[in-house]
């Protein structure tokens, strides 16, 4: 399968693949290429501090 390229030069059967991926994803799972980078646990700890120093 040759990788095709829209006229701004992506790569079209990456995206459709990781499109693919996003969709299958369940809620509350991680499974996109940006949360790959996110620590769920530190940002659930800096909401947390974030909800107590607004009281």
């Amino acid at each position: 399968m040759a990788n095709r390229k829209s006229p701004a030069g992506t790569n079209v059967e990456k995206v459709k693949k990781q499109n693919q991926q996003a969709a299958q994803a369940q809620p509350g799972q991680f499974g996109t290429e940006f949360s790959e980078e996110t620590d769920p646990q530190s940002v659930r700890q800096k909401n947390q501090k974030s909800q107590q120093n607004k009281k």
